[in-house]
């Protein structure tokens, strides 16, 4: 099958979700329903048309994205669907339209990227992959080992996807400089400028609010993937809340509400899923009987695709 297959097929099988009032709605609106259009079309490329009623829980309604690492998948905790890295066919029927996964961890490779790329492009998904960029290792060192591990998956896989997003992943101790070195060096390999997703952290929110005005305008360029589990944070219980802090973004693109964490001493891994006011992200994804890292995009179906075409690497 042709790349041009694979492009055809991406607009075929879309479903247009116009998610009415989501921003509005998470930075303080506290109405009690959304209302939800969809429009979806068959393989017989026959439109229809439907009204969904959603209360209480936007989540459900807005374009999903699912992030993996070698850390996936995570141990089932109830019945219902599983998936692993060469499988992906559940989270497609549970809705998830694209995946990022784990490229590499500072000087350490992820040793699960190259399969899940190669079994998200299987189901027709969009395909991301993030460097988590560790303070102490040089950032353009690290660019350049994120650009070519994907170019090596690429080949070796022999994907057919035309394009990829790329993203930077930076933890707490990131300094301003770290983060524009490190896109300044992918935009220089790839001609594409990376999403950067963000640690939530006060060092960060600290630092990057501090940037010089140039320093902002440059790391504004790229798209922001942010995180947010919890609302418990005074004056940061929203996306658009915790947004302003930083002082450099006046839109985000992607939200992390559901995050997994490892718990030691119970050797199982705990779920946290965004919950405010009325808003409660549901603790697991679709009849998915195991925790998963879940992102919404701010924006359409239609837009999720536009995006994606213009954000990604034209690898």
């Amino acid at each position: 099958m042709e790349d041009m297959d694979i492009i055809a097929s991406k607009y075929i099988s879309r479903a247009i979700i116009l998610v009415s009032s989501l921003v509005l709605c998470l930075s303080g609106c506290t109405s009690n329903e959304i209302k939800v259009t969809a429009s979806s079309r068959g393989s017989a490329s026959i439109p229809q048309s439907r009204n969904i009623r959603v209360s209480h829980n936007p989540f459900t309604a807005a374009p999903h994205i699912i992030n993996v690492s070698s850390y996936d998948p995570k141990e089932k905790q109830r019945s219902g669907s599983y998936y692993n890295e060469f499988d992906l066919r559940a989270l497609r029927q549970n809705g998830a339209l694209g995946l990022i996964a784990r490229c590499g961890k500072g000087k350490k490779l992820d040793n699960k990227c190259a399969s899940f790329l190669e079994a998200a492009e299987k189901q027709r998904m969009l395909l991301g992959a993030y460097y988590f960029v560790l303070k102490g290792v040089d950032p353009v060192w690290q660019a350049d080992k994120f650009v070519d591990q994907i170019k090596k998956i690429k080949s070796s896989k022999r994907l057919r996807s035309p394009e990829i997003l790329l993203v930077g992943d930076f933890d707490a101790k990131s300094s301003v400089l770290d983060i524009i070195r490190f896109i300044n060096r992918i935009e220089q390999r790839t001609g594409q400028l990376p999403m950067i997703y963000l640690e939530n952290s006060d060092h960060l929110r600290r630092v990057l609010s501090a940037a010089t005005m140039r320093q902002k305008q440059r790391m504004a360029q790229c798209p922001y993937w942010i995180a947010l589990y919890s609302s418990n944070k005074k004056s940061m219980e929203t996306p658009n809340l915790l947004m302003e802090k930083y002082g450099v973004w006046n839109r985000w693109s992607l939200w992390q509400y559901s995050g997994v964490y490892w718990d030691k001493r119970k050797s199982k891994s705990v779920i946290h899923n965004y919950v405010y006011n009325n808003y409660r992200s549901p603790k697991y994804y679709g009849d998915m009987g195991c925790p998963l890292e879940r992102n919404l995009f701010n924006g359409t179906v239609d837009q999720l695709y536009g995006f994606w075409d213009q954000q990604s690497w034209k690898w």
